[in-house]
């Protein structure tokens, strides 16, 4: 297995733990929005935060000419931890699917060196850096909503 076939499957979250879609396959719609006693956070305030990290990080990486950082910590965290409307989860599933693969074509693109410095980053951090930064926090907050719904009792696994 390549380096970068090494990286798109840390970005997919296969391996040792439960990836994106097995996270968030099944979850009740009901239990979206509820904080379990102990939590910090619902289910919704976890996927749309794992959206968007993902996609600043994303767009960071690529150096797209529009890219504005977020505010730190409130603008990568929903504003309610319940779903604004019955279709904000499925819009935000798909926007970080979406995301997900830009990061991996992106990652597996052969004319993006992994290990240079990105122009735009102060710290000189390279794509490698920023695909393996995104799979770590994916992971760990993947963990937090497993976790939660086993809280909930909403988890098979």
């Amino acid at each position: 297995m390549t380096l970068r076939e090494q990286i798109i499957t840390a970005l997919q979250g296969e391996g040792a733990h439960a990836g994106f879609d097995d996270s968030i396959s099944g979850f009740d719609p009901r239990l979206r929005g509820k904080r379990p006693p102990g939590s910090a956070h619902s289910a919704w305030e976890l996927l749309e935060h794992l959206r968007l990290a993902q996609h600043d990080i994303l767009e960071f990486t690529r150096n797209d000419p529009g890219y504005a950082p977020l505010d730190f910590p409130g603008g990568y965290w929903p504003k309610s931890p319940e779903p604004p409307d019955d279709g904000a989860w499925d819009r935000s599933v798909e926007a970080f699917r979406a995301d997900l693969r830009a990061f991996c074509d992106h990652v597996a693109d052969e004319s993006n060196d992994l290990l240079a410095p990105l122009p735009q980053s102060s710290s000189g951090a390279s794509i490698l850096a920023q695909a393996l930064l995104t799979a770590d926090h994916n992971s760990y907050h993947l963990g937090q909503l497993v976790m939660l719904r086993r809280l909930l009792g909403n988890w098979e696994g």
